[in-house]
C-alpha cells in the first residue's frame, strides 16, 4: 500500500497566528480521492481540520482546493494524479524530502492549500460570497422573458439549447476564480464563472435583453474586455465549461451581431487586430495602439502613444525592437490573405467551430448525425401527417413530384 504524505495549509484567524503547514502521513490506494484522504486524517488523527464537502461525487462542488498548486475537487482528483503534478509552488510549499521519499518509492507528499482569490475562513475553506456568488449576482443570473408570455411551452431550436447547455454545466467550484489571474491583478474583475453564466442567458433566444445584457458587460470596466486570455480556467474547470471561451463569445457577440463601440475601447482594439493583420499579413504591434485608437493622429490616440514611449524606449534598449521595424512596414499581406478575409468578412452569417453544439468530433460521426437529425425530421413529419390526413397527401405529392424531377435528370 502506497503511503502519501498530506502537507494541508492551516489558518485560523481567531488564534492570531500566522497560517501554517501541517502534515500527516496516510496509507491508500492511488485511486483513492484527496478528500478520502483528507477526511481520514480528520477522522482519526486531528478533528480540528476545516474543510468544506458534501456529495463526494464532483456535483456540489464544495470540495474545491489546490492540490499541489492546482485547483481541483478534492472528491474528484486521486492520490496518484495529485501526487504527480509536483510539490507545490511555494516558498514554503513542501520541501525536498519528498522527492527523495518518491524515489524510493515510500511516500509522495501532496499539498492541500485553499483556493486563491477568496478570503480564507479557516484551514481549506474560503469564504466564497465575498468574491464568487457576489460576482455571479452582477450578471442578472436569470432569464427575463419575452413578452408576450407563450401561452404553452417555449420552442427553442436543438443548437441553441446544446449550445447554452455547456455553461449550464458549471457546478459553482470556484476553481476557475481561483486561478484566474485578472482577478488576481484586479479584484473588481467580474471573473470567469460569473461571465460563463452571462453566456448562459445572452445564448438562450427566450431571454428578451441580449443587448442590454452585452452593452453593460462591454461598459462595464471590469467586464468581458478585462480577460487576459491566460487559459487557466478552462484548465482549472473540473466539468468542461471553457469560461474562458464563453467570454470569447460574450466579445464576439457584442462586437460582431450588436456592434457595441464600447467606453473601453475593446470594440476598435479587436478590430484593429483585424485591419493590421489583412494590411501587413502578419502582426506589426507599432500600429496596433494607435490602430486602436482611429490611427496615430487621432485626438483619442496621441495621449495613449505619448503615455507608451517609456515601454518603447525600453524595448528599443534592449534590443527588442529596432527604428526600423517601429517606423517602417516590412511586411505587406499577399492577395491570397486579403481575399480570404474579403471571403469570410462577406459571409451573412458568422461561422463558429463549437464542438459542444454539434457534439461531433470525428467526419463519419458527423454524418451519422446529420443521418440522425433526418430520421428525427422523417418522424415527426409522419407523426404530423397521422393528425393531418390532408398534409400527408401534400407531403405524399411533393415527395412523388420531387423523385420524378430526380429521375428525369438523372435519365433524360
Amino acid at each position: 500500500m502506497p503511503e502519501y504524505t498530506l502537507k494541508i495549509r492551516r489558518y485560523d484567524p481567531q488564534s492570531g497566528e500566522a497560517a501554517y503547514w501541517d502534515e500527516h502521513t496516510v496509507e491508500m490506494p492511488e485511486t483513492q480521492s484527496v478528500l478520502d484522504a483528507i477526511l481520514q486524517v480528520r477522522n482519526e488523527i486531528d478533528g480540528s481540520i476545516g474543510i468544506r464537502c458534501s456529495c463526494q461525487q464532483a456535483i456540489c462542488g464544495s470540495c474545491g482546493v489546490r492540490m499541489n498548486g492546482k485547483p481541483g475537487l478534492a472528491c474528484n482528483t486521486h492520490l496518484g494524479e495529485a501526487a504527480r503534478r509536483g510539490h507545490g509552488t511555494g516558498s514554503d510549499a513542501p520541501d525536498e524530502r519528498g522527492t527523495a521519499n518518491e524515489a524510493e518509492g515510500r511516500n509522495t507528499i501532496i499539498a492541500v492549500e485553499p483556493m486563491g482569490n477568496m478570503p480564507v475562513i479557516r484551514d481549506l475553506i474560503v469564504d466564497m460570497d465575498q468574491v464568487h456568488w457576489k460576482k455571479i449576482q452582477r450578471v442578472t443570473p436569470w432569464l427575463i422573458n419575452k413578452e408576450p408570455v407563450p401561452e404553452r411551452e417555449y420552442i427553442v431550436p436543438h443548437e441553441n439549447m446544446v449550445d447554452v447547455t455547456q455553461t449550464m454545466a458549471c457546478i459553482q467550484c470556484g476553481a476557475c476564480v481561483s486561478d484566474c489571474l485578472s482577478m488576481e491583478i484586479d479584484p473588481g474583475f467580474v471573473g470567469p464563472a460569473a461571465l460563463a453564466k452571462a453566456y448562459r442567458f445572452v445564448g438562450d433566444p427566450r431571454d428578451a435583453e441580449h443587448a442590454e445584457r452585452l452593452k453593460d458587460l462591454s461598459e462595464d470596466e471590469q467586464g468581458i474586455y478585462d480577460c487576459t486570455h491566460c487559459f487557466n480556467c478552462i484548465d482549472a474547470c473540473p466539468k468542461g465549461v471553457d469560461p474562458m471561451s464563453q467570454i470569447m463569445r460574450l466579445r464576439r457577440k457584442a462586437g460582431s451581431d450588436f456592434h457595441i463601440n464600447d467606453r473601453n475601447n475593446g470594440y476598435r482594439h479587436e478590430h484593429a487586430f483585424v485591419k493590421n493583420i489583412r494590411r501587413n499579413g502578419i502582426l506589426h504591434e507599432s500600429d496596433l495602439l494607435a490602430d486602436s485608437y482611429g490611427g496615430k493622429f487621432h485626438p483619442r490616440a496621441v495621449p495613449e502613444l505619448i503615455g507608451s514611449l517609456p515601454t518603447g524606449i525600453t524595448g528599443l534598449a534592449r534590443g527588442k525592437m529596432t527604428p526600423q521595424k517601429l517606423l517602417l512596414h516590412q511586411h505587406k499581406a499577399p492577395q491570397e490573405v486579403k481575399r480570404l478575409f474579403d471571403e469570410i468578412d462577406g459571409r451573412q452569417e458568422r461561422i463558429e467551430l463549437n464542438l459542444y453544439v454539434t457534439g461531433y468530433e470525428e467526419e463519419e460521426d458527423l454524418e451519422a448525425g446529420q443521418r440522425k437529425l433526418e430520421e428525427e425530421r422523417a418522424d415527426a413529419a409522419a407523426e404530423a401527417s397521422a393528425e393531418s390526413p390532408e398534409a400527408a397527401a401534400d407531403t405524399t405529392t411533393a415527395e412523388s413530384s420531387e423523385s420524378e424531377t430526380s429521375n428525369e435528370s438523372e435519365n433524360p
